[in-house]
Order: C-alpha cells, then structure tokens, then sequence
C-alpha cells in the first residue's frame, strides 16, 4: 500500500461544502462519540456520595451552571477556537505540539536530525528571524536550546500526556459502557440487576474492541448515524423534560448559580466537581483526531449539533430532577429516570450503541498517539495496519488493541460501579488537558509568535478552570484515580527506557563509525572480490560509514558490485513529499560505486511496500549518476560530515522528467521499438529474472562514464538485491551505575526482543537477507 503524502489533506482544501458537511457527519461516529455519552455518568457520578440533592434545587442547579460553562469554556473556546489552530500541517495530538516546538526550538529528540531536513516544505519554519534578538521568545528559545534539562522536562511532559491519553482509552470504554448497561437496574430487580450488569459490559466491550481492524473509514459511517439518533434522543428528552416540568431552568446558566452551590456546599461541592468533569470526557479526541478529518468539519459538527444537544440534555435532567426529590427506587440521581418509562428500552438500546461509538473515538486517538510517539523514537516498534488506501492516518494497531481490550475488562471487573470509574478517567482526561495546556503555552510564544501576556493569560485562565478540577480528582485517589496514575506511570517507564537506549546505541554508532581515510586506503574493489547485485546495509547513521561494514568488509571474501548505505529515518513533520522523499549521494569516488541512501518519513506517512520502494531506491541513484553528470552544484545539495555530499531526490511519479526504469521479464521482450534510442539497457545474461531498462531524457546528453555507471547499476539490479541487517545486543559498560545496567541491560534488550523489527524487514525474503550480530557497549 503506497498514499502520496499530504495528498488527504490537500484533497480536503480542494473539495466543496459537499465533502466538509460529509466529514463533519462522518466525524460524529469517530469524534465525538466519547462527548456525547458522557449525560450517561454525570449527574450519577457528581451526587453519588459528595453532596446530596434538596429541595431547595441549589444543587442540581449549581451542577447544571459547573457542567453549561465547562462545557462552554473548555471544548468551544479552548479546543475549537484555540487548539485547533495549533495543528502541525493538518495533523493533532500532544506529539504534533511537540512537533512543532521541535522544529522552532531545536529541541528535537531524534539523534539523527540533519540540516537538510529544515528545507521540508512542511517544516514551517518561515518565521524565524521575525522576532526581534531580545524579545522574551528569543529568549525562551536560546535556553531551550542551551539546556538539556530544559529539553528532556518538555519530553517528559509531552510523554505524560500521551500516558494519559493511553490510560484514558482503557478507562473511557470502561465508564461509557457499563453506564449504558447500567440503564437495566430501572428493569429489574438489583438482585437480578448485578449479576447481569458486568457481564453485559464486558460482552459488549470485547465486541467494541473486535470491531477495531475495520478501520476508521468503515466505522465513522457505520456509527455516525448511532450519534446522530442519540444527540437527537438526548435532546429531544431534555427539551421534554424542560417543557413538562421546568421551564425556568434556563435561569441556572448564570454562574450566580455556581457560587450559591460552593457556598452551601464547600468542601463536598469541590470533591464534587471531579463528578462534573466527566461533561468534557473527549473533547481532546477533537485535537487528537484531527489527522482524520479537517478543522472546519470538526468545528461545523460540534458547534451545530454535538454542543447544543448536550446543553439540551442536561438541561433537561436538572428540570425534571428539580421536581423529583423524592424518588421510591434506590436509583435516585441517573440518566434513566429521567426518560419517559415508555421510552426507556428504546433509549437504553440507543445508549448502549453510543456507549460503543463514544469509546471508539478515544481508542482512535490513542492509535494516533502511539504511532506518532513510535515514528519519534519515543516508543517500541509496533505493527502498523493502514485500514485505508485512500486516507491518511487511519490505522489498527493490533498489539495495542488486545492490550487495551484486557486492561478495560480488568478495570470494569474490578471496579464494578460508575463512581470509581469516574474518578479514575476524570484524572486522566484533565492530566491531558493540563499537559495541552502548558505546550500551547509555548506554542503560542515560539510558533504563534504572540505576546507573552497572551500565553500567561491562556495558561491562567484555562490552567486555573483545570488545576480546580485536577485537584478535585487527585483527592479521590484512593478511590479509584491511582489507576490511571500506575499506568501513566508503567507506560512512562516503556517510554523513557525505549528512547534512552535508542539514543545510546545511535551514540555509540556515531563514535564508532569508520573514517573516509579508512575506506580509501582499500581501493577501487574494496580489498574484496565485487560480485553482481547491489547491497542495501541498512544503517541509523546519516552521515559516515557504520561499524558494521568494516565487521564485513573483514569477515567477508566478497561483496556486491554496487552498495547502498541505507537510512529509513523519521523526521518531526507529519508528512514528507514524494519529491523530498530521497536524499542520496556518493561515499568516496565513483569507481567505489558506494552510496548512501536516506529514506524521510514524517510521523504519519505510510512506508511503501517492498517492491515499490527498492524501484524508487534504484532510480533515486540512477538520477543522482544524472544530476551529477548535468549540474555538479545542485541548488538541492547539502554538505554533510566525512564530505559526503547529499541531494534531494525523489520517487519516481515525483520527477517524470527524470531518469524512470522498467523491469520486465526477458522472454516477453521482443525487438526494441523507437524508444530504444533513448533507452539505456543492460547486457543479456543468462537466464535473467528481470530484464531493467533505464529510460533517460533526450537532453541533456550524458558523457560516457555517466552512461557506464548507468549501465553497472542496471546490472546491478538485474542481479538482484541482497539485505545485509545488523541485530544490535545492546550491553551497559563496566563501571556503570547499577541504574543504567538495570535499563540497558535489562529494560531496553526486553523490550527490543519483544517488539517488533524494523518496518523494511518485515517483508524482505530470508534467502536474499544477511543478519549480523553485534554487541554494543554504551
């Protein structure tokens, strides 16, 4: 599977009205699902042993003015009309605010960034130099820059925040779902009713989290209509409730109402608020799914529908709860009670279904995450399914699915009641936005370029609307909130661990690598016999030869006539073009026919498979020969270390002007046509598996040692490649501290042998791969 990268995004800003309205509806089964559940939970959650519900209504009313404004402040102002415009060339997310500071500070966790990598289109790295020297954003910056402990502080916070948002969709399909199923305590006896709840819940979530390698596309428009029937339920219910029993109710909008409710009752009212928090229970999946959809559809969606249904539900519970004080069933305070008893099945039903889209879209969103955190080296290599051919970032990733189905069905036995449950994902979702909260901070002064006054005053007014709910469910930790701590806490530990020893072994290449004066010394052939093929070393380094080859070039009798040092790096913008794709260049002399490949991918781009990618490898250094023969000073060149000298290449359909192969087999090809002036065409051999030709333009013409190395590469290929892959056994240094021996040692060789290999060694042949084995003292 091959996606041209950006090609959705550009796709979205092309369309008409007709596509936007189309995705904010697709959205409404992907997005919002988890916000529109959360009536289910909330006045439940809030009453349930913090504060009692009187006649005077100064409760419920003071509730309903917590739950309109948070609503208001929170998702409509913060995330719709800040956050969404902090988005990193289209794409969302914790690690896409990351992202961007990465590449507006330098701050950037990847050891092997290249000054080449600046001049990605999608860098955007226009405004720099805009500011002026002494301004407080050249300041900030500088010290980014200058300390490391600076550096490894906004990692670890962009890392707690992807934590949360993994505990997060452990624990919202935990909450939404047995809420939903909950609805069956009004149907039957609560003898009955406990035996029956659990077990539904985890019938229904192990159906939820089967359904997941469907993939996004088939899923939005499998689920919006269940969000859209259950926003218009909702709403329908509470503007009944508000006609038939309160039709004042509106009055407890004023927040008036919200200090009459912390005066009467202090300090229950403030453990209560961790109850009122679940209202904005997915609203970061708007910024963590934008990669999916479009900023206008999300925003159209949201404040259309998703926004006023909500604020129509709630309404209407608090009208119809503020003429039922007294309630015979032991159920007092709930979602169902509220329904018209004729209505409860249906609605019920309904709720379940939604319960099952609303838990979707955080487990989209944490699919999103990890595969931005593992492109970043911040996280162990997992398998990536792309679920869809036409539309970017739409991904399954088996490993983390079953592991998030187990860790929810753990969770939903052993809690077993809405209120711990509650407590537990109303930490983490507002640990998430707290973390949001302090990298657009920074994003505002470094990216925006705004005052600084601007950024205080957001992380003030936002930080303090959080910082009052965070502390509200921090003190329920021992009643339920620990658990998304432990598992911020084992996830963050995976993390650190896996980037640590990354960056140790890719040091450890870097003082290791072999010098160019080395590799002369050999000679044209190398010291060895050059046998017909080419040779992909596959390599981290971007500059220099690695260790490895000199581990070869000694054990080996002899080589391919052609070797490509190969480099698959990510770099910190969600996608690379194909014309930017490949940056290529000669190690040594010519004659050596050594080369050195990188291979970009921003943090969302799809790999090519393998056959479709070896072509695009080939005709990347057949264009280099090219280039090199037509302009030796490339404006696309870049001078990197040991003086190899790079250009920007790209994939075949990037440049059809430019040199293009074909590969056919040799008995269906006849007497060459008129193509064949202009064709350069390997020597018959015997018996070949592929007959290559090299298509070159007309003009202009290429001299003669051009056309040889052309004609040795052609060879070369027809030949056949050969993989050569070094498994790394990473060990801890004698002296070190017993902390880092417990990390490498232990830590990051446990990890590394159960994850999985890199992405091109997933489909390349056993019979044309060579595995090396080295061990590597850090």
């Amino acid at each position: 599977m091959d996606l041209d990268t950006g090609v959705y995004q550009n796709y979205v800003k092309k369309e008409s009205w007709r596509t936007v309205l189309t995705l904010a509806y697709q959205s409404l089964g992907v997005v919002y699902g988890d916000l529109s559940t959360s009536p289910l939970y909330v006045y439940k959650s809030t009453f349930e042993e913090d504060i009692q519900h009187s006649e005077t209504n100064e409760e419920i009313y003071g509730v309903l003015s917590f739950v309109f404004w948070t609503l208001t402040l929170v998702p409509m102002l913060k995330y719709v009309f800040i956050v969404l415009r902090a988005d990193d060339n289209g794409e969302g997310g914790t690690f896409a605010l990351y992202s961007l500071l990465c590449r507006h500070a330098r701050v950037n966790s990847l050891p092997n960034c290249q000054l080449a990598d600046e001049e990605l289109i999608e860098y955007k790295k226009d405004d720099i130099g805009l500011a002026p020297e002494s301004s407080f954003r050249s300041r900030l910056k500088s010290s980014l820059e200058k300390y490391r402990v600076l550096q490894r502080s906004l990692l670890v916070l962009a890392l707690i925040g992807t934590c949360m948002v993994i505990g997060d969709g452990i624990l919202t399909p935990a909450i939404s779902v047995f809420s939903a199923v909950s609805g069956l305590e009004l149907s039957m006896s609560k003898e009955h009713h406990k035996y029956v709840e659990v077990p539904a819940a985890c019938i229904v979530l192990i159906g939820l989290f089967s359904l997941q390698h469907y993939g996004t596309h088939r899923v939005g428009f499998l689920f919006a209509p269940v969000v859209l029937i259950w926003l218009l339920c909702i709403s329908a219910i509470g503007f009944y409730n508000i006609i038939r029993w309160n039709p004042h109710v509106y009055q407890a909008l004023s927040p008036y109402y919200m200090y009459k409710f912390l005066r009467k009752t202090r300090r229950g009212g403030w453990m209560s608020l961790g109850g009122i928090l679940l209202c904005i229970t997915g609203s970061e999946a708007m910024f963590a799914d934008l990669g999916h959809f479009s900023q206008l559809s999300i925003k159209i969606a949201f404040t259309s529908l998703v926004y006023p249904s909500l604020i129509l539900a709630y309404m209407g519970q608090a009208a119809y709860l503020s003429q039922h004080h007294v309630i015979k069933s032991d159920y007092r305070i709930g979602f169902y009670v509220s329904v018209p008893e004729k209505l409860r099945w249906p609605v019920l039903v309904i709720a379940i279904l939604a319960a099952v889209v609303g838990s979707q879209a955080i487990i989209t969103g944490t699919f999103s995450i990890i595969k931005q955190c593992s492109s970043l080296g911040c996280f162990p290599r997992v398998k990536i399914v792309h679920t869809s051919s036409k539309i970017q970032g739409q991904i399954y990733i088996p490993e983390i699915n079953w592991l998030l189905m187990v860790l929810c069905l753990a969770v939903t036995v052993g809690f077993r009641d809405t209120r711990r449950m509650g407590n537990a994902s109303g930490l983490a979702v507002i640990t998430v936005m707290l973390v949001t909260t302090c990298l657009m901070s920074l994003v505002i002064v470094l990216c925006w370029q705004k005052s600084v006054f601007f950024a205080i005053g957001f992380v003030f007014f936002f930080g303090t609307i959080e910082a009052l709910y965070f502390t509200a469910s921090l003190i329920k930790f021992l009643e339920g909130a620990w658990v998304p701590i432990a598992l911020a806490f084992i996830f963050l530990i995976v993390m650190c661990v896996w980037h640590y020893g990354t960056l140790k072994k890719y040091e450890f290449d870097v003082q290791n690598k072999v010098s160019i004066d080395w590799l002369l010394s050999l000679g044209p052939s190398l010291g060895i016999v050059r046998v017909r093929g080419i040779g992909l070393i596959h390599t981290d380094l971007v500059s220099g030869i690695p260790a490895i080859f000199s581990h070869f070039v000694t054990n080996l009798p002899a080589f391919h006539q052609v070797l490509v040092f190969l480099c698959i790096k990510s770099v910190p913008v969600p996608h690379v073009r194909p014309e930017e794709r490949f940056l290529v260049g000669h190690i040594g002399p010519r004659e050596f026919r050594l080369y050195r490949c990188i291979v970009r991918y921003g943090y969302r781009d799809v790999h090519k498979d393998d056959m479709e990618f070896e072509k695009d490898l080939v005709c990347s250094i057949a264009e280099l020969i090219r280039s090199e023969n037509v302009s030796p000073g490339n404006v696309n060149e870049d001078l990197v270390k040991d003086d190899d000298k790079m250009t920007v290449v790209g994939s075949c359909s990037s440049h059809i002007d430019g040199i293009q192969m074909s590969e056919d087999d040799a008995n269906n090809i006849e007497a060459a046509g008129p193509s064949e002036l202009k064709e350069i065409r390997s020597p018959p051999v015997i018996k070949p598996r592929k007959r290559v030709r090299f298509i070159v333009p007309e003009s202009p013409q290429i001299d003669s040692g051009t056309r040889e190395e052309l004609k040795e590469l052609m060879e070369a290929r027809e030949a056949g490649i050969a993989c050569i892959l070094g498994h790394s056994y990473v060990k801890a240094k004698q002296g070190s501290s017993l902390v880092k021996k417990l990390v490498i040692n232990f830590g990051y060789e446990f990890l590394r042998r159960n994850s999985r290999p890199p992405t091109y060694a997933l489909s390349v042949p056993h019979a044309s791969t060579l595995e090396v084995g080295m061990i590597y003292h850090v």
